[in-house]
């Protein structure tokens, strides 16, 4: 606002024409110090302050005032960011407003508190990948998180961490979740396995650990060597298969047929074939490799009419277990659950099981404990 004292004297156009020339504008309207219009110059008093302009509404000075300190220019305020050599324009309640608590609000709530390093064109460096810190800046802006194509949540997500954004941090958790691809959980079909099968060299073992074979139809197989520890089989077919000296250490064969199978040498260290059907089963191995189910959870198993000549059940579980023909010659059983084994109608050893309805038991190792006596056969 400039102030300058003139003489008032002629009419309301001669005042315009002085004011115009001292002014350097063309000025067009009279205004008195309240804001009233001047429309003759008789209005005018001695040491009246007259504002004059180009037909501007009056605007009053006193209230025009600049904000109280610590608010001047808060909102209005235009930053300049350098952010690893790329530039940001953007407002300081942009970056102060939507996230309080923020590095970024500490760093521009408070001028020079921060003590802020410029560059030449005044701009504020920020030693971080401009790439990422772009969705942040427009997450700032209008509270939505998008991302270009191309561009790694991840990597938003750590300069997310940095900055302290909270709130866009959980956006991020939930979108990276979103756009991994789900878990395949589907179990392998025949088809599949046996391409695994034809890929797969005589002299090398397959690795299967952990996979899930349930419901396949795995019958007639050459499974032989084969590492099935921990894998899903159950309600698996694979009768007539050929398991001799496969891994089978903690895997689920609940429900799975395995009638004449091929079992020698076979690992099922506490495995679960509860419900399976093992009948006509061979564990017996010429060359005098005995198969495993030490600690095996077999209850329920129809093993009607197997070869079980050396078999290791020791501390496995055969509760209600069918062994009717069985042969278990050389067989440990020390702490096996035997509890209403074999056929209900043949009369059994107490805490044992009849293993021997026509079949063979004897020199097996068989230990266990009854209220009255503690016997070994």
């Amino acid at each position: 606002m400039l102030l300058i004292v003139v003489a008032v004297y002629g009419t309301l156009s001669d005042l315009l024409s002085v004011a115009s020339s001292k002014l350097g504008i063309k000025a067009t309207s009279v205004y008195n110090g309240k804001g009233g219009l001047i429309d003759d110059i008789a209005l005018i008093r001695d040491d009246d302050v007259l504002f004059v302009c180009e037909g501007e509404p009056f605007i009053d000075p006193q209230t025009d005032s600049k904000p109280p300190e610590g608010l001047s220019g808060f909102h209005t305020d235009w930053l300049t960011l350098n952010v690893g050599g790329r530039y940001f324009t953007t407002t300081r309640s942009t970056l102060v407003n939507k996230e309080p608590d923020s590095m970024l609000a500490h760093m521009f709530k408070d001028k020079g508190v921060w003590g802020n390093k410029q560059d030449h064109r005044g701009a504020f460096l920020i030693d971080r990948s401009p790439e990422y810190f772009e969705p942040i800046l427009n997450y700032l802006r209008h509270g939505q998180l998008i991302v270009n194509d191309g561009i790694n949540l991840l990597g938003v997500l750590e300069e997310a961490r940095f900055f302290g954004i909270d709130s866009l941090i959980e956006h991020l958790e939930v979108a990276i979740k979103n756009s991994q691809p789900p878990e395949d959980h589907s179990p392998i079909s025949r088809k599949e396995f046996v391409r695994f099968l034809l890929a797969t060299p005589t002299k090398s073992e397959l690795r299967c650990q952990g996979l899930n074979f349930s419901g396949a139809d795995l019958s007639r197989l050459d499974l032989r060597y084969i590492n099935f520890k921990m894998a899903n089989l159950s309600r698996c077919n694979l009768a007539h298969a050929n398991l001799c000296c496969a891994n089978l250490e903690r895997a689920d064969l609940s429900g799975s047929v395995l009638d004449c199978a091929n079992l020698q040498g076979v690992k099922m260290l506490c495995s679960n074939a509860e419900g399976a059907s093992l009948k006509l089963c061979n564990f017996e191995d010429p060359s005098g490799l005995k198969a495993n189910l030490e600690g095996a959870n077999l209850k329920g198993v129809d093993m009607e009419g197997s070869q079980m000549t050396g078999i290791n059940l020791r501390v496995a579980t055969l509760k209600n277990a069918k062994l009717k023909n069985c042969n278990l010659r050389g067989a440990t059983l020390a702490g096996t659950d035997l509890e209403n084994g074999a056929d209900s109608k043949t009369p059994s050893w107490p805490y044992s099981a009849d293993c021997v309805c026509g079949g063979l038991l004897q020199p097996a190792l068989v230990l266990w404990t009854a209220p009255w006596r503690k016997e070994r056969c």
